[in-house]
């Protein structure tokens, strides 16, 4: 038996191990023309042909070691560990993408084409490596290559097989990858790519190209077949697209070449007018597009409407969109009166649920908070949150992000004075009481279909996270509730929403906690990407108030949550502590020994709590004490004691 040969000593597998690991130092530390040393080529060839296979199989930082080589550009390490060491082509890696920072489990086949090693790549496929293998996001070797732009790797594989037309899982094609260059398109053109092949979302490459403002690709792309009014998923064509995304170039060529009508003209100068004002601020071009879709409009025998027609919302403050030239000469002197227009027209053209439109609600009503305008911030927050909601569920991750950012803004607004219109100073206190309930009620609207949506497997994480969110956003809007209501009416209506709130039963979908659990919590803290300065987080819970009324509203003190931790267990970890709120649930039936999965208990954390001062003896029963006993000594009890109290034993278990 050889030196290295496998067996079950010890010091043999130590032996591989090392073989192992000085292989993948030395790939590592090769370049495209270094050479494995003598010594360890021996060491390894001093071996049975299986065992090689197995010490080239391993891994360091989730690499093999001809994974390594291909990344390296080492040919030569690359044939030797495939023909002297049967390593496995196929045998993926984790392969960073520079461009992204995303991570990606691939072959060394795709590793070698994103890092542009064609002489590895021609080896990979000469022994035989799958060329149309798939990477974790279903992306083969030739359709990432294309988005590397390595023109002679995606040439060398098309002539060698390579499946030209092959989407990864979200649909999109090598031609998609490829918009950034002219040249790699015009090629995988004249190989057969379907210039209209549509990704996930209904885009085409030709939509893609307009997004980058690729003026050449778009002009190739339509030359040879592309369609022009091929609509995405949110219903943007080319024309509308190069609008949105202020591609001018693109805009002014596609009108050129197309005979739009003239209503679609006036509607596209005044969609690439708004698009200007709010992404460059560029408010001279704004204006001259928006004359040139009034001229348009004015051109024809009968004014051209513009349609369809929108109501006057109040978030907008009742304004409507210009009809005439002098409508439009007060709005250009007037920036905020020009993005309200902005927002208009956006609305009339995509639609309030385009998420175009939404994000411009959102990031016009950040830009009102910025200049401390913040009931106009409130106001069209409102309106996204509750267009969200009505579209797509409190599940979904822009909903979230739209609830935590009006919740977070509400609580730093409360209780201070603020400048809520130019140049007039009025005390009002914000944020207003109805604006806090109409949250409270858009979040609620449909709060149990969500819960329903969630237990359907396979679960969701993200989902789960967003509803976990929204629960944290519910116990905060009934702290503001309480703080904000005045009257015995707006009093009466909050113990009304949180009793109906407390009968859904609602817990996290984690965790597994109730709205008690949540409120007896300083982890309960709402966050925003909205907000840049975390420094100045306003935390509120624990907090008493917001317990009391729970427990009013008929909440079950002694709920357990995944770790079978109470309320009570959770208020009073030390970081928790507050004596009024430990006393609070105590007095409303709290058990101090019901223990979790840890076999911790209330009574001993709360024991040792320097802090405490109540008298514990008070609150514990004799019945209490006795299932205590029972559980901690493995007393058996089932079928000795009365029934009823069986479950009162299980619940002091751990």
């Amino acid at each position: 038996m050889g030196k290295y040969t496998h067996s079950s000593n010890p010091s043999n597998h130590w032996n591989l191990e090392l073989i192992s690991n000085d292989l993948i130092r030395e790939c590592k530390a090769s370049t495209e023309s270094s050479h494995l040393s003598k010594g360890l080529r021996d060491r390894l060839e001093s071996l049975p042909r299986h065992t090689r296979k197995e010490v080239v199989k391993k891994t360091r930082d989730g690499c093999s070691s001809l994974f390594i080589a291909c990344r390296q550009g080492n040919v030569e390490i690359t044939e030797y560990l495939i023909t002297v060491c049967d390593a496995d082509s196929e045998q993926k890696g984790l392969y960073e993408v520079s461009e992204d920072r995303s991570v990606h489990c691939v072959t060394p086949l795709w590793c070698a084409c994103v890092s542009g090693k064609l002489p590895v790549v021609k080896c990979l496929v000469r022994l035989g490596s799958n060329i149309n293998a798939l990477s974790d996001t279903g992306s083969t070797p030739l359709r990432s290559a294309c988005f590397m732009t390595h023109i002679d790797i995606v040439q060398y594989l098309v002539e060698n097989g390579a499946d030209i037309r092959k989407p990864n899982y979200n649909g999109g094609t090598c031609l998609i990858n490829s918009v950034q260059s002219v040249q790699l398109c015009s090629y995988l053109i004249s190989k057969g790519a379907d210039v209209n092949s549509r990704d996930i979302q209904d885009k085409t490459a030709l939509h893609y190209a307009i997004q980058e403002h690729r003026f050449e690709t778009a002009q190739l792309l339509l030359e040879n077949g592309a369609d022009p009014f091929a609509r995405s998923r949110y219903g943007d064509d080319a024309l509308q697209t190069a609008c949105l995304k202020g591609a001018h170039q693109i805009f002014d060529f596609l009108k050129s070449r197309i005979n739009y009508s003239s209503e679609r003209l006036a509607d596209a100068n005044e969609l690439i007018g708004s698009t200007f004002i709010d992404d460059h601020n560029e408010t001279r071009v704004a204006i001259l597009h928006w004359r040139l879709a009034h001229r348009i409009r004015q051109r024809e025998a009968i004014y051209i409407k513009k349609r369809p027609e929108v109501q006057p919302r109040a978030a907008y403050g009742h304004a409507v969109e210009f009809s005439t030239t002098a409508e439009l000469e007060e709005i250009a002197v007037d920036v905020d009166a020009m993005r309200i227009q902005s927002l208009l027209i956006y609305e009339r053209i995509l639609g309030i649920e385009h998420k175009d439109t939404l994000f411009r609600l959102m990031f016009r009503g950040a830009s009102y908070a910025d200049s401390l305008r913040f009931q106009r911030c409130i106001d069209l927050w409102l309106l996204a949150l509750q267009v969200r909601v009505q579209k797509y569920s409190i599940l979904y991750s822009d909903t979230c992000l739209t609830a935590q950012a009006i919740v977070r803004l509400m609580l730093d607004l409360q209780d201070k004075f603020v400048e809520v219109m130019p140049n007039e100073f009025v005390n009002h206190s914000l944020p207003r009481f109805e604006d806090i309930y109409e949250v409270y009620r858009i979040l609620t609207s449909n709060i149990n279909e969500a819960r329903r949506l969630l237990n359907i497997r396979p679960a969701h994480r993200k989902q789960q996270e967003n509803y976990d969110r929204i629960l944290k956003c519910l116990t905060h809007l009934i702290y503001l509730l309480l703080s904000m209501a005045k009257t015995d009416e707006e009093c009466d209506l909050v113990k009304q929403c949180v009793r109906h709130l407390v009968h859904c039963n609602l817990r996290s979908a984690i965790t597994n906690d109730t709205l008690l659990h949540l409120s007896v919590s300083r982890l309960n803290v709402i966050k925003s990407g909205y907000f840049t300065d975390e420094s100045s987080l306003k935390v509120i819970f624990p907090n008493v108030n917001v317990v009391k009324l729970l427990l009013k509203c008929g909440a079950y003190v002694n709920a357990k949550n995944e770790s079978k931790s109470t309320p009570l267990l959770i208020a009073s970890l030390p970081y928790n502590y507050s004596r009024k709120l430990v006393h609070t649930l105590l007095e409303h039936g709290a058990h101090l020994d019901q223990p979790n999965r840890n076999d911790e208990r209330p009574m001993s954390l709360i024991a040792v709590n320097p802090m405490n001062d109540i008298p514990l003896v008070n609150y514990m029963t004799l019945k209490c004490l006795c299932a205590t006993v029972i559980t901690k000594f493995g007393i058996p009890y089932r079928n000795q004691v009365p029934r009823t109290l069986e479950d009162f034993v299980r619940w002091h278990e751990p």
